[in-house]
């Protein structure tokens, strides 16, 4: 008898929901709005009628459903508790407890880039792997720890904010989360323009990048490729920095894969290679042998790693 799971990554803009066979076959995907109106109090009830709406158009019977997984853009602790979500007007909310009153369906949530890692280690970048760290380099950096098959959430869900950690103590802007010299100001989209800008200043050599404007990631790393030194020392620095962060986390946690996501990614193999280089350098010569690979499952990734929760 087959059995179901729902995994349902809940964005700012856009709830995206998957509807999965238990074995991780994706069997149908779409999105909802995410309304935000009136402190986000229809989200959760939005959710539960369009999964309500997908059994009823499949003839699916709801003892075939193991359950709900869900991702939010936030802190959740393990009993499926989000301490806040910004972008979706939540402040304290029992997402599990509420959605499973509603649904009546077993539910299991957790933060949407420790699901992430979880879906890319189920069927992604990490698969055959059970301790996975997952680093997504996107607008800002995010991660996800799993030891032995499971999500390394903290005492207040913080675990895996590995975007701010202190790269450098001499640094002048101030990163998104008011401090100053986090990994994410180097080594996300907008960290590595920055990057770029300040060098573009100082610096006065022949550059394809210089007079770009709007100037992007992309455009760096295709620079890179084509032999800019100029774009070439921007991408060793994002990756002598991420290396060295990860080397770090590598002594913590001792990794067998390093997953790297994040639209940075869409870089390839320019990106694992340059980092692979600095961490050898840098961490403990135990944890030197750890695999990198880029994630495979691109914005699906949440949806996976939501029911691989509900799994466990």
């Amino acid at each position: 008898m087959k059995k179901y799971g729902f995994g349902v990554d809940i964005g700012g803009t856009t709830c995206k929901i998957g509807f999965f066979e238990t074995d991780g076959a994706l069997l149908d995907k779409w999105e909802i709005k995410t309304n935000t109106e009136n402190g986000g109090a229809s989200i959760l009830d939005d959710v539960t009628n369009s999964i309500n709406d997908k059994l009823a158009k499949e003839n699916i019977s709801r003892d075939d459903v193991q359950g709900i997984g869900v991702g939010v853009p936030g802190p959740v602790t393990a009993d499926g508790t989000v301490l806040q979500c910004v972008n979706l007007g939540w402040g304290v909310l029992n997402v599990a407890k509420e959605l499973g009153e509603k649904s009546g369906f077993p539910v299991k949530a957790g933060n949407d880039a420790n699901v992430a890692a979880l879906g890319e280690m189920w069927q992604g970048g990490g698969k055959g792997y059970t301790d996975v760290v997952m680093v997504t380099l996107g607008t800002g950096v995010g991660g996800g720890i799993i030891v032995d098959g499971k999500i390394v959430a903290g005492a207040k869900g913080a675990g895996g904010e590995i975007g701010h950690m202190l790269m450098n103590e001499n640094e002048t802007d101030v990163c998104n989360c008011g401090k100053k010299g986090c990994l994410e100001q180097y080594t996300s989209a907008t960290g590595i323009v920055r990057m770029a800008k300040h060098k573009l200043a100082e610096d006065s050599r022949d550059t394809t990048l210089r007079g770009m404007d709007p100037l992007t990631a992309k455009d760096i790393f295709d620079a890179a490729k084509e032999g800019d030194a100029f774009a070439m020392e921007l991408v060793d620095e994002l990756g002598k920095v991420l290396g060295t962060a990860l080397a770090a986390i590598a002594c913590v946690t001792n990794p067998q894969v390093f997953v790297i996501g994040g639209g940075v990614s869409k870089a390839g193999q320019i990106i694992l290679d340059v980092t692979e280089k600095y961490y050898k350098d840098r961490t403990f010569h135990v944890c030197r042998d750890t695999k990198f690979a880029l994630a495979s499952l691109g914005n699906d990734a949440g949806m996976y790693g939501c029911v691989q929760m509900i799994l466990d």
